[in-house]
């Protein structure tokens, strides 16, 4: 591909996988025959970045709490797996005027479900165990208290795993964006910690519903520390080859902050003449880092913006190329059997590209021919 699409090595910067065996196997993975490549080419070999939503993802598998998911999808199965008893409870909850008219189905695959599924399932706990009793099934969990302090921890902890998600997501997000992202939540799970110790539950708000509720058994701090301790230590693990990277994307973030006498020898100088440049201090601004570097002059500056280009054009995360994919299965349906790859390629440029074509020029080109 490097050659079909006459592409220079030594602009290879970074490569972000999925974590895919044939993308990261030691002996014949995509990344070590590139590094074989680079090296015969005497060119540093480009960073490795692991798609960090997904390691986000997988951090999440931490919290199993099979106790409360199995409970949780056998109820909503019940429910939604016949037509009758489904249209029945919806009909329920109609007459109930519930601030929700149906529940969620889970779905291991799509990263937000558990906590959206597990948010619906506790709101509508007493509606789903009244409904469930006028069919005859007895769910001995829905009314033990033991098991709705679980139910409430583990969806207030996955809404707040939903919740970094979804800063990680989007389009336009610098890799320094999502470093601050994750280093934030890291900070928030060991605060979660010491406050979950002392039974503090004021980031946990469902949880802190249910204290209110004054239940008969008490919390349980000995299982939830637990469980928090092993979510931070997995974050810990995955995210380490990151946190190598850590001192490149705090430059990058912000080179006026940079400690010169910790940089690398070849940006001391070049920091120095930066951070006393009052013009350019001016002109700084976090939220508009391309712009910035973009105009700070190359000549006395080459360096830093070298290293600002390897930052900004590396990618975080594989989410352009799964949105990609998604378009393109919109597009190749059973009623377009004529699509050529020609035309699928033309199609998917023109999904994915931010860039918008502007009508009133485009028309003003072409010449309008009056009908006869």
């Amino acid at each position: 591909m490097m050659r079909e699409l006459h592409l220079d090595w030594s602009k290879l910067a970074s490569i972000t996988t999925d974590g895919a065996p044939s993308m990261v196997s030691a002996s014949r993975g995509l990344i070590e025959r590139m590094n074989r490549e680079m090296e015969e080419r005497v060119l540093t070999p480009p960073l490795q970045v692991h798609c960090l939503i997904h390691q986000q993802a997988l951090c999440c598998k931490v919290l199993k709490w099979e106790s409360v998911m199995k409970v949780v999808v056998s109820c909503i199965n019940f429910i939604r797996a016949n037509r009758l008893k489904h249209r029945q409870f919806q009909a329920f909850l109609s007459e109930l005027e519930s601030a929700h008219g149906d529940v969620l189905y889970h779905t291991e695959v799509r990263w937000l479900s558990r906590g959206r599924v597990l948010r619906r399932f506790y709101e509508l706990l007493p509606e789903i165990n009244t409904f469930l009793l006028t069919k005859g099934k007895t769910v001995p969990e829905l009314i033990n208290t033991e098991w709705k302090w679980d139910l409430a921890f583990l969806t207030d902890v996955t809404e707040l795993l939903n919740g970094l998600n979804l800063q990680l997501q989007g389009k336009g997000k610098l890799i320094c964006d999502m470093f601050s992202h994750i280093k934030a939540f890291e900070v928030k799970l060991a605060l979660l910690v010491g406050q979950v110790q002392k039974q503090d539950f004021t980031h946990l708000p469902v949880t802190q519903s249910l204290s209110a509720e004054k239940p008969a058994a008490p919390f349980p701090a000995e299982k939830s520390v637990e469980a928090l301790e092993m979510l931070k230590a997995e974050f810990d693990a995955r995210f380490r080859e990151l946190n190598v990277h850590a001192k490149e994307i705090r430059l990058f973030q912000n080179p006026f902050a940079a400690d010169i006498d910790k940089a690398l020898p070849s940006y001391r100088f070049e920091l120095a003449e930066l951070q006393n440049c009052d013009v350019l201090k001016d002109t700084f601004k976090p939220n508009r880092l391309i712009e910035f570097y973009a105009a700070i002059p190359n000549e006395t500056y080459p360096n830093i913006k070298r290293h600002a280009m390897k930052m900004s054009t590396l990618f975080g995360r594989t989410y352009i190329c799964g949105q990609t994919f998604s378009r393109m299965k919109l597009m190749k349906t059973l009623m377009r059997s004529r699509l050529t790859d020609e035309h699928l390629h033309q199609s998917l440029r023109l999904a994915v590209t931010g860039m918008e074509p502007d009508i009133v020029l485009l028309t003003s080109q072409k010449q309008a021919h009056s009908s006869h």
